[in-house]
């Protein structure tokens, strides 16, 4: 297992560390429920360093990116960030990530940490025809995702750059915490606003330091992977291995948006037709109509018992206090309001399709 560069605070701050995508991460602290609710109400910050990311400059940049990646990041301007996917061969997903133009032929990709190895080895087989220029800087970086409503407020002091002023999912290269060049991205995970923090693994602890000492007046604390999985999927943002994978098109993921046929990329054919004849599933949102928890895995059951489909995610929401999940089921039996069952053990517990995200803010 690697350790991040912050491995030693997180564990000072009493974090439960546990092995995830080959690193040791914090899952926790205090609680789930009470760092969910932090993130909610005031600001939170969770170390995602993780991820990974690649650099792909040079006059084929675009052209490559164009190629491996659903979206159409010719659209793009410098500053500007771009939720996307590789969608693989067989239409399936190898990876969702977000596409940072950083210059005029520079993109930085921030993918999965689980998928470091296999989204390097997919991009370089595609950039043999390419020959833009690659570098994985996934071993070099931290990410700090700076989450929630009084995130802006809180961390201000720290950058000459109006904070205030970077719309959601554009970024500002500036000064922050005392460090010159850093990333500071209107992006998230959470669905309650804030900024994610790029930096050199070396100055990591300079910039943790900073931010809880100018947000000790927000109620500032530090949140675990467990709390970032219940924030997302109050959203209803797609976890990869969970909700998308590499048998899961972004068609019947509900990913049409990021889907752009204005251009040729991988498999681009046959998702066009899929999409034309509509996909025979759909991952659908669900609520429990009555007590319990869906879990990955629970079969989904109609009204006489028979398996459907299967939840990919679910857990008790902390702020809406009931069960929700995603999961896919029929096309058919997707619409919102449907009526369908989650298996939990034995019992079949009633739950209605709704419309996302479910925490509406």
């Amino acid at each position: 297992m690697k350790n991040i560069a912050l491995h030693s605070i997180h564990e000072k701050l009493g974090a439960k560390m546990v092995p995830f995508a080959g690193y040791n991460m914090p899952v926790q602290y205090e609680g789930v429920t009470a760092e969910h609710l932090t993130v909610r109400e005031s600001v939170g910050v969770f170390d995602v360093s993780h991820m990974g990311e690649f650099l792909v400059s040079g006059e084929n940049a675009l052209a490559l990116i164009q190629k491996v990646t659903s979206n159409d990041a010719s659209k793009l301007e410098i500053g500007d960030a771009q939720y996307s996917c590789f969608p693989n061969e067989e239409n399936g997903i190898v990876d969702d990530l977000i596409c940072y133009r950083i210059k005029e032929n520079e993109y930085l990709l921030v993918v999965n940490a689980s998928n470091i190895e296999k989204d390097w080895n997919w991009i370089s087989s595609y950039n043999e025809e390419f020959k833009a220029d690659l570098k994985d800087l996934s071993e070099d970086y931290s990410l700090l995702a700076i989450q929630g409503p009084k995130a802006v407020e809180a961390m201000q002091s720290l950058s000459s750059l109006d904070l205030a002023a970077i719309p959601f999912y554009k970024f500002k290269v500036g000064d922050f915490a005392g460090i010159e060049n850093v990333i500071i991205s209107a992006t998230g995970y959470t669905g309650s606003g804030g900024f994610e923090i790029y930096c050199k693994n070396e100055e990591a602890t300079q910039i943790w330091n900073k931010v809880f000492e100018a947000g000790v007046d927000f109620g500032i604390k530090p949140i675990g992977l467990a709390a970032r999985d219940t924030l997302r999927l109050e959203m209803g943002y797609c976890l990869y291995g969970n909700d998308i994978d590499d048998t899961t098109s972004p068609i019947e993921a509900g990913l049409s948006w990021i889907t752009k046929f204005t251009k040729d990329f991988v498999n681009a054919e046959a998702l066009a037709k899929e999409k034309e004849h509509k996909p025979e599933r759909r991952l659908v949102a669900f609520e429990l109509d009555e007590r319990g928890i869906p879990r990955q895995g629970y079969d989904i059951v109609d009204g006489n018992g028979n398996i459907i489909g299967n939840v990919t995610s679910g857990t008790m929401s902390p702020c809406l206090q009931k069960g929700i999940g995603m999961g896919y089921v029929p096309r058919i039996m997707s619409k919102s309001g449907t009526q369908i069952f989650i298996q939990v053990r034995k019992k079949a517990i009633p739950a209605t399709i709704v419309k996302l995200p479910f925490y509406k803010g």
